[in-house]
C-alpha cells in the first residue's frame, strides 16, 4: 500500500497532466497510453526533440500525432514525413479523418494537395528539396515528424534523411520514429550533437504477445517451450526468461522415417502428449492442427520422410494448416515475385476457397468499384481475370511487379478482414498497415542482389513484427516452415535477437555539393558534411582502430626480430620472391588484356544469323546472333537468342575468352522476333542445327587460340629467377621455416598498413570525398573559383535543381544539348534511359525507330563514357551509364499506345512499368524549368501521365 506522500505526488502528477496539452491529447484514445508514449510526448511539450525507438506495431506514431496536436495548439506548422508514397498516402488519410479535409495537405512529388496547410504530409525527398530551395512553405514550421527514420540506412535513399536532419532550422523540434535498433543511444547522441536538446525514448516491449512456431511436415509446433514442455511467448506481455528451443522439433526434423514409425506418437507432439500450440489457437470444434485432407494419422505426403529433413508442405496445404489452427488472416513472405505468383496459381489449381458467400459479395463490390478504371483492352496483360478469381477466394499476391492499383485493392481487403492470405515479398515489411494474425516465413534465405544470404536478425524482426497488431489482435504468431537441413536452434537465435544496428549510408553527391556551395562558403559546406551521422560513426570507430594498430605494431616488431638467417639477408631473398611474383602477375595481366582485345574484335566482327559457341561465363552455351551494336560503351554488345528462346546480351566482360562461330542460321525479320512464338520456333530450329554438339568449350578450343604466355622468354623475369637461385639463403636447409616467419611478419605489416589506411580514410573522409567532387565540378564547369571560394555557375544552378542518381550525367546532357530537338515521346524515352535501374542484366534494349531518339541515346552514352573517365581520374565512384532497356516501351506509351500494346512482346511487369513512369515523370517535372527543354518536358509529362499511370498518381 502506498504512503500518503506517494499518493499526493501521484495526485499532483495527474492534476498536472490533466491541465497540459498532453492531457487534452490523451482524451482522443479510449485506452491509456504506454509509458514510452507518454515519455516521448512529454519531451515534446517540454520543448525538446525526441527519438522514439520501439518495436513494429508498438504505437510509436502516437508521439508523432501528439506533435501534430501540439503544433496546432501553438499556432505552428507541422510536417509529417514518410519514406515511401504509400505510407504518406495512408498517413494523409488518417490525419484527414482526424482533422478534416481543409486542415491537411499532401506533397509526394507527383501529388500536391493544400501545400499551404498547417499540417502537411510529405515524402522525405520533398522536404529535402524544400530546404535546399529555401521554400516559403517552411515559414512558421515548428515540428517535423520523421517516420521510419531507420530508413536512413538505405543505400540509395537514406542520405536524404540526414540532409533533412542537418539542414532543418534549429528552432524546429524533430520527432524521429524508429524501429528498435541496437545503437539507438549512438544515433540519439548524434541527434543531440546536430539538433541540440534531444531526448531518447527506447521501448523494447512489444504490446501484443508474439508466439513462435515451426511447421514440420503437416504439424504446427511451438518453437519455444519451458522446462515442462509448455509453450511460452517469445516477445511482449508474458515473456519469460526460462524458455528454450523445443527439443521435439529437433527430434522430429532429424529423422526421415515415416511419422508412425517414430515413438508411436503423432508428429509434432511435445513432451507429455501436448500438440502444437496446446489448443490455444484452434477454432472451436477442432482438436488438431492438420488440414482435414491430411488427418487420419498420415505424416507429410502420406507419412513418407524426406532425406535431410522433412519436406515442406505445399502452399495450399500450409494455408489449410493455418486456417485449421485459427491463424488467419496471415501474410506469407516469399522472397521472389515469381514465387508469390506461383503460390496463387497453386492455390487456384486446387480450388482453395477461404471466403463465405457474404464475404465474396463484399469483395465483389470492392472489385467492381476499384477496378473500373482498367480498360478491357488492358485486362489480359494485367491478369485481371485470374486476380479477381483469387481475391474472391480470399488470397492474392503482393509484390512490386504488380500494378499499384491491384496492390491497393489487396491491402484494402486485407485490412477489412476479407482477404485471408497474402503471398508477399519483403517490400511489404515496410509498407502501409496490414494487420495480420500470423506471419509465415517460407525460407530463411533471400537473394540480396548479389547472392543468396541468410536473413539477419533485423530482417527477421521486421518481417515477423507485422504479426498481431495493437488494437486488432490479442496475440501474434510467427511461423517458420521447416525444410531440408532445418536448424531449430538457428531459428531460435534469430527469433531471440530483436534489434539491429543502424548504419549511415550518407555520401556527398554532385547535386548536394552544388546546393551546399550555393548556400554556404567552402569551409561551412565541408563542416556540414562532417556533422553527418556517417562521419560521427566513422570518428567513433577510429578509437578502436587505433588500439588495433598498436597491437599490430607490437606483433610486427616481434616477428621482425625472428626473421634471421645465418646464410645471408633473408629479407632480401624474400624481396626477390615478391618481385618475381609481381612480374609474373604483370605478364599475366598483359596476356589477359590481349585476350580481351581479341574478344572485342571477335564480337565486333560477328554477323546476324551466325551460330556461336560461348565457352564460359554466365552466357555459356550456344546461341545465334540477332544483332551487333559496335558503338557502345565498354565494347561491342551482341544481341543473342539462346537454345531456350531467351534473348540475351553479350559484352566482352561476360566471357573469359572469345566465342567461336560454328554455323549459320536463317532468321526471321528483326521485328518478328518480338513475338514469343517466333523466338521459340527459332530456338527449336537452332537446337536442331546443333544436334550432336554438347561441349561449347571444345568447339572454341578447336577454332580459336589464346595469347601465348611470354613468361619463358621474358628477360626481366629470367634474370630475377637467376638472382634468386644465386642468393646465399637459397641453400639454407631451414629456408622453409625461415620464410614462414617472413610470411607472418609480412601479414602483420600488411594488416597494420590496412588499419592505418582505414584510420586515415575515416578521419574527415566525407570532406575529402566532397573536395574531390568539387574539383570535378570545377573541371566540368559547374563550379568556378572566386578567390578561395567555390561558386556555382549557371550550369551549376541547373544541376542544383536535378535530383537523381545520375544527376551529373543528366546535367551534362543538358549542357551539351544532347536532348535538343526531341519531341515529347522522344524526350520521355531518353529520360527513361536516364532513370532506369535494371533488376536483371539480360534485358536487351529494344530498337527504336526514331532516328532523333537514336542520336540522343548515342550522345548520352558518349557523355556517360566521358564522365566516367573524368570521375575515375578524380577518384570518384563512376556514374552508372544510361540504361535504355525499356525506353522503347515508354516511347510507345508516350505516343498514345494503350498498356497492352506498349508492353507487347516484353515481359516487363505492369507494376514495374507504372513505377518507372512515375520516375520518368519526376525527372520530366524537373526539366520543365529548363529554358530549352521546358515546353517539350511539359508535353512529355502529359503524354506519360495518362491512363493507368495517371490514375495511380491521382489516387
Amino acid at each position: 500500500m502506498s504512503s500518503p506522500s506517494e499518493r499526493y505526488a501521484r495526485w499532483q502528477a495527474e492534476k498536472k497532466l490533466a491541465a497540459s496539452e498532453l492531457g487534452a491529447f490523451t482524451t482522443r484514445y479510449d485506452f491509456a497510453l504506454d509509458d514510452f508514449q507518454l515519455a516521448g510526448c512529454q519531451v515534446l511539450e517540454d520543448g525538446s526533440s525526441v527519438l522514439v525507438a520501439a518495436p513494429t506495431g508498438a504505437g510509436k506514431t502516437v508521439v508523432g500525432e501528439f506533435a501534430v496536436h501540439l503544433a496546432r495548439a501553438r499556432g505552428r506548422k507541422v510536417f509529417y514525413t514518410a519514406p515511401i508514397k504509400a505510407l504518406s498516402n495512408q498517413k494523409f488519410a488518417e490525419l484527414v479523418d482526424w482533422l478534416g479535409h481543409d486542415a491537411v495537405g499532401l506533397l509526394t512529388g507527383d501529388t500536391s494537395i493544400r501545400p499551404e496547410a498547417d499540417v502537411v504530409v510529405m515524402t522525405t525527398e520533398v522536404l529535402r528539396n524544400m530546404l535546399y530551395a529555401d521554400s516559403s512553405l517552411l515559414d512558421g514550421l515548428g515540428f517535423v515528424v520523421m517516420d521510419e527514420v531507420h530508413y536512413l540506412a538505405d543505400r540509395l535513399r537514406g542520405p536524404v534523411w540526414e540532409e533533412v536532419i542537418i539542414h532543418l532550422d534549429p528552432s524546429v523540434q524533430l520527432v524521429a520514429l524508429s524501429a528498435t535498433v541496437s545503437n539507438a543511444e549512438e544515433f540519439g547522441a548524434w541527434l543531440q550533437e546536430v539538433r541540440g536538446s534531444t531526448e531518447i525514448v527506447v521501448s523494447e516491449t512489444r504490446p501484443v504477445p508474439l508466439w513462435q512456431h515451426v511447421v514440420v511436415g503437416d504439424e504446427l509446433m511451438d518453437l519455444f517451450v519451458d522446462s515442462h514442455g509448455e509453450a511460452v511467448v517469445s516477445h511482449g506481455p508474458g515473456v519469460r526468461g526460462d524458455r528454450h528451443v523445443n527439443p521435439e522439433i529437433e527430434r522430429v526434423t532429424s529423422f526421415s522415417l515415416p511419422v508412425d514409425e517414430r515413438s508411436g506418437r503423432g508428429r509434432g507432439r511435445a513432451p507429455g502428449g501436448r500438440r502444437g500450440t496446446s489448443g490455444r489457437h484452434r477454432p472451436r470444434g477442432s482438436g488438431q492442427h492438420k488440414p482435414p485432407h491430411l488427418r487420419k494419422g498420415r505424416g507429410p505426403q502420406g507419412g513418407g520422410g524426406h532425406p535431410g529433413g522433412p519436406r515442406p508442405p505445399r502452399r495450399p496445404e500450409l494455408v489449410r494448416l493455418l486456417e485449421d489452427a485459427a491463424l488467419l488472416p496471415g501474410i506469407m513472405f516469399i522472397f521472389s515475385r515469381a514465387g508469390c505468383e506461383g503460390a496463387v496459381q497453386q492455390c487456384a489449381r486446387v480450388r482453395l476457397r477461404l471466403t463465405d458467400e457474404d464475404e465474396r459479395r463484399e469483395i465483389r463490390a470492392v472489385l467492381e468499384d476499384r477496378l473500373a478504371p482498367i480498360g478491357i483492352e488492358d485486362e489480359d496483360v494485367l491478369g485481371i481475370a485470374a486476380f479477381r478469381r483469387a481475391v474472391l477466394d480470399g488470397y492474392a499476391a503482393h509484390h512490386a511487379g504488380m500494378l499499384p492499383l491491384l496492390k491497393t485493392v489487396v491491402e484494402e481487403l486485407f485490412a477489412a478482414g476479407l482477404m485471408k492470405v497474402v503471398f508477399a515479398t519483403e517490400t511489404l515489411a515496410l509498407g502501409i498497415n496490414m494487420p495480420a494474425r500470423s506471419v509465415v516465413l517460407e525460407k530463411l534465405v533471400k537473394f540480396n542482389g548479389v547472392d543468396h544470404a541468410d536473413l539477419t536478425p533485423g530482417e527477421y524482426t521486421q518481417l515477423t513484427g507485422r504479426a498481431g497488431r495493437r488494437g486488432i489482435d490479442t496475440e501474434g504468431h510467427a511461423v517458420v516452415v521447416a525444410g531440408p537441413r532445418f536448424d531449430a536452434h538457428a531459428v531460435g537465435s534469430l527469433a531471440s535477437r530483436r534489434t539491429f544496428p543502424l548504419r549511415s549510408a550518407f555520401r556527398p553527391t554532385p547535386n548536394m555539393t552544388v546546393n551546399l556551395l550555393d548556400r554556404f562558403d567552402l569551409s561551412r559546406a565541408r563542416e556540414t558534411l562532417e556533422t553527418s551521422f556517417a562521419q560521427f560513426q566513422a570518428d567513433r570507430s577510429v578509437v578502436g582502430l587505433a588500439r588495433r594498430a598498436r597491437e599490430l605494431e607490437d606483433t610486427a616488431e616481434s616477428y621482425r626480430e625472428a626473421v634471421t638467417c645465418d646464410r645471408g639477408d633473408l629479407l632480401g631473398y624474400a624481396e626477390l620472391q615478391e618481385r618475381i611474383s609481381e612480374r609474373e602477375k604483370t605478364l599475366s595481366r598483359a596476356r589477359a588484356a590481349a585476350d580481351r582485345d581479341r574478344t572485342r574484335t571477335v564480337l565486333g566482327g560477328l554477323r546476324r544469323g551466325e551460330v556461336i559457341a560461348v565457352p564460359g561465363g554466365k552466357r555459356r552455351g550456344y546461341a545465334v546472333v540477332l544483332d551487333v551494336d559496335r558503338v557502345v560503351l565498354g565494347g561491342p554488345q551482341v544481341d543473342l537468342l539462346d537454345t531456350e528462346g531467351r534473348r540475351r546480351s553479350l559484352r566482352p566482360g561476360d566471357v573469359p575468352s572469345s566465342p567461336a562461330v560454328i554455323d549459320t542460321l536463317r532468321l526471321p525479320r528483326q521485328e518478328a522476333l518480338g513475338s514469343g512464338k517466333v523466338r521459340k520456333d527459332t530456338a527449336a530450329a537452332l537446337r536442331q542445327r546443333l544436334s550432336g554438339r554438347d561441349d561449347p568449350r571444345r568447339e572454341v578450343r578447336a577454332r580459336t587460340e589464346r595469347t601465348p604466355s611470354t613468361a619463358a622468354s621474358d628477360e626481366t623475369l629470367q634474370q630475377l629467377r637467376e638472382e634468386l637461385r644465386a642468393h646465399p639463403c637459397a641453400a639454407c636447409p631451414e629456408l622453409e621455416s625461415h620464410l614462414r616467419w617472413v610470411g607472418r611478419w609480412r601479414k602483420a605489416r600488411t594488416d597494420l598498413e590496412g588499419v592505418q589506411r582505414r584510420i586515415q580514410g575515416r578521419t574527415s573522409s566525407l570532406a575529402r570525398q566532397f573536395d574531390r567532387l568539387a574539383d570535378l565540378l570545377v573541371e566540368l564547369g559547374y563550379l568556378t573559383r572566386s578567390g578561395e571560394e567555390l561558386v556555382p555557375t549557371p550550369g551549376g544552378l541547373r544541376l542544383r535543381r536535378l535530383f537523381s542518381d545520375r544527376d551529373l550525367l543528366i546535367a551534362q546532357c543538358l549542357e551539351h544539348g544532347a536532348w535538343k530537338g526531341l519531341d515529347a515521346a522522344g524526350l520521355a524515352a531518353v529520360v527513361s534511359a536516364a532513370v532506369h535501374e535494371a533488376r536483371r542484366d539480360d534485358r536487351a534494349p529494344e530498337p527504336l525507330a526514331d532516328p532523333a531518339v537514336d542520336a540522343a541515346m548515342e550522345a548520352t552514352g558518349r557523355l556517360a563514357a566521358e564522365l566516367q573517365a573524368a570521375e575515375s581520374l578524380h577518384g570518384i565512384d563512376p556514374t552508372a551509364p544510361p540504361d535504355p532497356a525499356i525506353a522503347a516501351i515508354v516511347h510507345r506509351w508516350a505516343h498514345g499506345a494503350y498498356l497492352a500494346a506498349a508492353l507487347d512482346g516484353n515481359d516487363l511487369p505492369p507494376g514495374d512499368f507504372v513505377r518507372h513512369c512515375r520516375q520518368v515523370i519526376d525527372l520530366l517535372d524537373q526539366l520543365t524549368a529548363d529554358e530549352e527543354l521546358g515546353s517539350v518536358a511539359h508535353q512529355a509529362v502529359r503524354a506519360v501521365r495518362r491512363g493507368l499511370v495517371a490514375q495511380e498518381i491521382d489516387r
